[in-house]
C-alpha cells in the first residue's frame, strides 16, 4: 500500500469497532476520512438472559458448540469470568466440539486454551449449518453463541433436524446513539461527494440502507453509476446490498487490512486519466493530479474539471457546466470558477475557452 496513494479521494468508514484504526490506515494513504458510525454493540455482560444461557450450556454439557465471533466468544468467557463461572464454563467447553463461522473465532478460541474442530472459510452462518446437517444433528446437544442478533433460521433448522439447542445473546446490534453522522453521509453520498463507503458488518449495511429510506435518499445511484465504491470486507457483509443489485467490491481474504487495500487499489483504478495541454491530469474526488503532483480544489472548480473530463475535448456549455455547480447557476459562476480552477492548476493552458459556447480541456489523447 503506497502511502499518499488515496490523495484526493474521500472514504467513509461505518464501523464502530475498530473505525480508528481504519481511519488511520485510510488517512495514512492520503485519504479524507468521513467516520459515520452506522451501528453501535452493546454488551450484554450484566443481562440476565446471558447468564441464564451460560449456566444452561454448563448444565447442558453440549456435544457441539458454534462459535459466530471472536468478540462475542471472547466477551462471553470474560462474562463468564465475572460471575465466577469460568473454569465451569472451559471445562463443559473442552469436551464439545467447536465449530468456528471464519477464522476470527479460531484465534479467541484458541486464546482461551480450546480448540476447534472446523472454521467455515466463507465465514457464513449458512455453510456452518450445511455443515452440521450434512454429518447429522440428530440427538446432539448444541450451543450457538449469536452475533447481535438472534440466529431464528439456523436454530429452528438444527432443531427441526432433531438437536437440542442453547441461544447465547452476547451482545446485541443498535442504531448508534446519534444517527446525524450516518445521515450526513446518506446525503454526502447522494450528491456525489464520497469517493468509496466502508463496510464491515451485514447489520451495519442493513442500518445504512434503513436510514437511507428513511430520509428518501437515492443513494443506489451514486453506487451504480460509478460515482462511490461500495466495499465490503466479505460476503456476508456485502448480502444486503448485492440482494439490492449495488455493485461492490471486496477482498479474497476477509480481513481489515486486506479491505483498506482493496480500496486503495480500487480507487486510483477507477479516476479518470487524460492527456490535457502536455500534461497527465488524474481526476479523483476533491483534487487532481497534475503529473502526479496533488492539486487540492474547491467544490466549484472541482465541478468544473469533472464536468469537462466526462467528455474530454468536446465543448461543454456554460449552461451544462452551471448545472453541475454545488452554489449559483448562472453564466458569472461558472466563469468564476474556471478562472479559480486555472489558478489552482497553475497555468490556463489545460482549459480553453471556446467563444459564445463553453470551456473544454485541452485534450492530447486518452493517458
Amino acid at each position: 500500500m503506497t502511502e499518499g496513494a488515496l490523495a484526493g479521494f474521500t472514504v467513509a468508514v461505518t464501523a464502530e469497532r475498530r473505525r480508528s484504526e481504519m481511519a488511520a490506515l485510510l488517512e495514512r494513504r492520503g485519504a479524507r476520512v468521513v467516520s459515520a458510525p452506522a451501528i453501535t454493540i452493546i454488551p450484554l455482560i450484566d443481562d440476565e438472559a446471558l447468564h441464564a444461557a451460560t449456566s444452561a450450556c454448563i448444565g447442558l454439557e453440549p456435544h457441539l458448540v458454534v462459535a459466530t465471533t471472536g468478540f462475542g466468544f471472547r466477551g462471553w468467557l470474560e462474562a463468564a469470568e465475572g460471575w465466577g463461572l469460568a473454569d465451569a464454563l472451559r471445562t463443559v467447553l473442552s469436551g464439545a466440539r467447536i465449530v468456528a463461522r471464519g477464522p476470527k473465532p479460531c484465534g479467541a478460541i484458541r486464546a482461551a486454551g480450546l480448540t476447534e474442530v472446523w472454521a467455515a472459510k466463507t465465514e457464513s452462518s449458512e455453510e456452518v449449518l450445511q455443515r452440521l446437517l450434512d454429518e447429522g444433528v440428530a440427538g446432539l446437544r448444541i450451543v450457538v453463541q449469536e452475533h447481535g442478533e438472534p440466529q431464528t433460521a439456523f436454530v429452528n433448522a438444527l432443531r427441526s433436524a432433531g438437536a437440542a439447542v442453547v441461544e447465547v445473546p452476547v451482545y446485541r446490534w443498535a442504531m448508534p446513539p446519534d444517527t446525524a453522522p450516518v445521515k450526513r453521509l446518506i446525503d454526502q453520498v447522494a450528491a456525489g461527494q464520497i469517493d468509496a463507503v466502508t463496510f464491515t458488518s451485514a447489520p451495519a449495511v442493513k442500518a445504512f440502507l434503513a436510514l437511507a429510506e428513511e430520509k428518501a435518499a437515492d443513494i443506489a445511484t451514486p453506487f451504480r453509476n460509478g460515482t462511490t465504491l461500495a466495499a465490503c470486507v466479505g460476503p456476508v457483509t456485502a448480502a444486503p446490498l448485492a440482494e439490492r443489485d449495488i455493485p461492490l467490491v471486496m477482498p479474497e481474504r476477509y480481513r481489515l487490512g486486506a479491505l483498506i487495500k482493496t480500496v486503495t487499489d480500487e480507487l486510483p483504478r477507477r479516476a479518470t486519466r487524460l492527456r490535457v495541454a502536455g500534461s497527465v491530469l488524474e481526476v479523483r474526488g476533491h483534487a487532481v493530479l497534475i503529473d502526479d503532483v496533488l492539486h487540492g480544489l474547491a467544490p466549484a472548480a472541482m465541478a468544473i474539471l469533472a464536468s469537462l473530463a466526462k467528455r474530454p475535448g468536446a465543448v461543454v456549455s456554460k449552461e451544462q457546466l452551471a448545472a453541475t455547480l454545488p452554489r449559483g447557476n448562472d453564466g458569472h459562476a461558472v466563469d468564476v470558477a474556471v478562472a479559480r480552477l486555472r489558478a489552482a492548476l497553475g497555468s490556463g493552458r489545460h482549459i480553453e475557452t471556446v467563444i459564445k459556447r463553453g470551456y473544454r480541456l485541452r485534450v492530447d489523447e486518452a493517458a
